[in-house]
């Protein structure tokens, strides 16, 4: 490690091995951060997005950190239980949705709170998380106010902040931008877009289902963006989903 390398401030980024992830790790090393890479074996469906995160972390020569915690004792979740993962045809189904069955209750709370404990520890006073409130799912762990509030309480949590003055900011760069917004985003950072994976339900090969949620919001944000969309789909004889 170089001397500016040494001398860069710190930072943990949350890394699910999903598209905007990753962006999140490219804008926090573009800032002059040097990322800590944290990632979750939560009792998720699968693990491929595990493969993805570790294999981004190395292309951006950071650490990587993976904590186990099991979820799946709470259940709720289409994606830590015996629940189908709701598919659709088009991203224009998803609007008459509430919340849906993809969200897992209070993720985002519990992955910040090992983010700020990892933080504190490494010295770290800055966070990156990929959220995004402009998808339709209106998840609440992804809005503003819940970005802003987990911010304060973490400066009245934690002994670097209430002891020794070292603020620490939650950094949500991508929480009012568009899919297809993140893309451009992506693209104009290097990231490495087809080795991140965004699909609830892919296939034990890694490739993606093409209908779920997010694979449409994904398919939709490279359309909107005018960008290939280089995910491997597992239905090949359309392409992946419509846009």
């Amino acid at each position: 490690m170089t001397d500016a390398a040494s001398a860069a401030p710190s930072a943990v980024v949350l890394l699910s091995g999903g598209l905007d992830s990753a962006t999140c790790l490219a804008l926090a090393l573009e800032a002059g951060f040097t990322p800590v890479a944290l990632s979750f074996r939560y009792g998720q469906r699968h693990a491929v997005e595990l493969d993805a995160a570790a294999l981004l972390a190395a292309s951006a020569g950071v650490e990587h950190v993976v904590a186990d915690l099991d979820l799946r004792v709470y259940g709720g979740s289409a994606l830590t239980a015996d629940l189908d993962v709701p598919k659709h045809h088009s991203v224009a189904e998803l609007a008459a949705e509430g919340i849906p069955i993809t969200y897992v209750p209070a993720r985002n709370t519990v992955f910040l709170a090992h983010a700020l404990a990892l933080a504190e520890v490494r010295g770290a006073a800055d966070v990156f998380i990929g959220v995004n409130a402009v998808d339709y799912s209106g998840y609440p762990d992804c809005r503003p106010e819940f970005i802003a509030r987990f911010e304060a309480l973490a400066n009245v949590a934690i002994a670097a902040a209430t002891e020794h003055g070292r603020r620490l900011t939650i950094h949500a760069p991508l929480q009012l931008l568009s899919k297809g917004e993140i893309v451009a985003q992506a693209v104009r950072l290097g990231v490495e877009l087809a080795a991140t994976i965004s699909c609830y339900d892919p296939r034990p090969d890694g490739a993606a289902c093409g209908h779920c949620d997010s694979c449409l919001l994904r398919a939709q944000g490279f359309a909107d963006a005018g960008i290939p969309d280089p995910t491997r789909y597992a239905d090949v004889s359309t392409g992946g989903p419509s846009t």
